[in-house]
């Protein structure tokens, strides 16, 4: 009877390693999927501008202006273009070149 619940104990034991092995396995695998995934994602990331509040920054740069309304237009159709606003009230256009360099059908600046 010992031999026969040793030899049961034995096969238990097995099958418990056999799963443990298993779900390691399984968990390496997942682990390199998610690294995989993170690398999509940071390839999308690359190709993709990072996003800003067009609102509040064009809010921020257009508070001194004298005309508020047409500023913060302006600086939103920018932002929305270039995904960056300069820091300031005025000035500052060497941080964001793309915005310096918008122009009107005019050739005047188009951003504030």
């Amino acid at each position: 009877m010992k031999l026969f619940s040793v030899f049961i104990i034995s096969i238990l034991l097995l099958q418990a390693f056999a799963e443990a092995s298993l779900v390691i396995s399984n968990a390496e695998h997942s682990l390199t999927s998610v690294d995989e995934s993170r690398d999509e994602v940071a390839l999308h990331k690359k190709s993709h501008p990072r996003k800003i509040n067009c609102s509040y920054a064009c809010s921020r740069r257009c508070r001194k202006a004298s005309r508020k309304n047409v500023c913060s237009r302006a600086c939103k159709t920018c932002c929305k273009r270039c995904h960056c606003v300069p820091p300031g009230t005025y000035g500052n256009k060497n941080m964001c070149p793309c915005y310096a360099s918008l122009k009107t059908h005019g050739h005047k600046p188009k951003c504030p």
